[in-house]
């Protein structure tokens, strides 16, 4: 007996297209859509109807860069996967891709089995791994290949962090060419960390420990740097190279070259680069700390420049990092010394609401709204048409956005498991409304109906964006 779901009367929105369709789903896939009011919409039957009059129909966000539950810096990320991915859905986020970890000394498989066993069962909404290659080494080489046929097909790695996930251009150089050679896509924290600790050891010694320090020492041009060595080094080795949150003009600069060269070379930025600043960083009585993250926040005639890049395509896809830390208890390890704030920002439930507010304020077409935080990203990691679209035979993740509703972003209301927001007071016209995951409601009219161990694990093929 099949399990029918009708959502009539809205305008479908996905990044190629805009129609008034009607939406019918079977056994939690897309079964067929046809113009509202037609006479194949008529003649659909389904057990539940949902009324989707005045509100867009979209692909459930896909976003592709979180950490649920990471150690770092002596604590742990304040999410779950289960209260992660619950905030994950309330946001219109219906698949995430976490990062797993491979420790120093240790293998791939072991640092990935870790991740499987903390997200198996608890997740509200589907996710995929990354992986993070922290010891590149002949072993952890042949390792990427196996990882390669489980799903897992992308793989991060650090110019920063010495001493934690650090790489140097060696190891970096041989990860490139086996990810040439298996498809899988290099993803690259592009900082020159080696620099970047020079600069923090100088800044402390002369007195200089507040929040907005480290901003000041993690250098534009020591990312900008670090992004031209990755394109070379990805050059060379001939693969393609995705650099994560991309914060600052000289480091789109270097992208847009790239590309302009013909080269695979791709760039994601994240919210909080497009909307904060430096001037949060710089907010008195240690109130600067929750805005310590990496890439730090910039000062702001830097979004101009990413505002542009996501206009032009030189930047393809906004993802969170959303890695969030209590105030209390996380980011005040590192009072008196900035270098001890633990690195982070929460973000995964404000995204698709803030990306929206940037069509509202003319930045992206609606269109490109649904391109840069579904399709694209659903692409570049080896998920679509699965996820990123809603069309015949793509998973039912469907939420349904009204583009009216006014909202103001607070702790108060807000879902991820953290003691602050980083846009708290922020006035945002539009809202989630209603969400599906492969047909199952998740969030039915601002009421969470989902359950933990709902989201499974997505397998994902090589990278669909070459």
């Amino acid at each position: 007996m099949s399990n029918r779901t009708l959502i009539s009367g809205g305008l479908v929105v996905t990044a190629a297209d805009e129609i008034h369709a009607d939406v019918l789903i079977e056994d939690g896939r897309v079964a067929a859509l046809a113009a509202h009011g037609s006479a194949a919409a008529g003649a659909w039957t389904a057990e539940r109807t949902i009324d989707a009059t005045g509100k867009y129909v979209i692909p459930g966000g896909v976003d592709a860069h979180t950490h649920m539950e990471l150690p770092f810096g002596g604590t742990s990320a304040s999410d779950t996967f289960e209260t992660g991915t619950r905030a994950a859905a309330w946001g219109g986020t219906t698949t995430i891709v976490d990062f797993a970890v491979q420790s120093v000394g240790h293998s791939l498989r072991e640092g990935l089995d870790t991740w499987y066993a903390k997200a198996d069962g608890n997740c509200a909404v589907d996710y995929a791994f990354h992986m993070i290659l922290s010891d590149v080494n002949e072993g952890t080489l042949k390792e990427m290949d196996l990882l390669v046929g489980e799903g897992v097909t992308s793989f991060k790695l650090f110019m920063a962090y010495p001493g934690v996930f650090y790489s140097d251009d060696g190891q970096i150089l041989r990860a490139m060419q086996r990810g040439a050679a298996n498809g899988g896509l290099i993803m690259m924290h592009a900082e020159n960390g080696i620099a970047i600790d020079v600069l923090v050891e100088q800044a402390l010694a002369r007195g200089e420990t507040d929040p907005r320090h480290h901003g000041e020492v993690r250098r534009v041009l020591l990312e900008a740097e670090a992004t031209h060595r990755a394109i070379q080094l990805a050059r060379v080795a001939g693969s393609p190279l995705y650099v994560v949150h991309v914060s600052a003009e000289e480091a789109v600069a270097e992208l847009a070259a790239a590309r302009d060269k013909g080269l695979p070379v791709f760039g994601e930025t994240c919210p909080q680069y497009l909307f904060l600043s430096t001037d949060n960083l710089a907010e008195p009585d240690f109130q600067g700390a929750k805005y310590v993250c990496s890439t730090p926040l910039r000062p702001r005639e830097h979004q101009a420049a990413l505002w542009r890049g996501l206009r032009t395509n030189d930047l393809q896809v906004v993802s969170t990092d959303h890695c969030p830390f209590c105030f209390r208890g996380q980011k005040e390890l590192g009072r008196g010394d900035f270098s001890k704030i633990p690195n982070g920002l929460p973000g995964v439930e404000n995204r698709m609401d803030l990306l929206h507010q940037a069509v509202v304020d003319g930045h992206i077409s609606r269109r490109r709204w649904i391109e840069i935080a579904c399709a694209t990203p659903a692409r570049m990691f080896g998920l679509y048409p699965k996820k990123g679209t809603i069309a015949p035979g793509a998973d039912a993740d469907i939420v349904l956005y009204d583009p009216h509703a006014e909202q103001v972003i607070s702790a108060e209301t807000h879902h991820m498991n953290v003691d602050y927001s980083a846009y708290e007071g922020k006035r945002i016209t539009g809202r989630v409304d209603t969400v599906l995951s492969r047909g199952e409601l998740v969030i039915d009219r601002r009421e969470y109906t989902g359950r933990a161990g709902h989201g499974a694990f997505v397998h994902r093929s090589t990278c669909q964006y070459l």
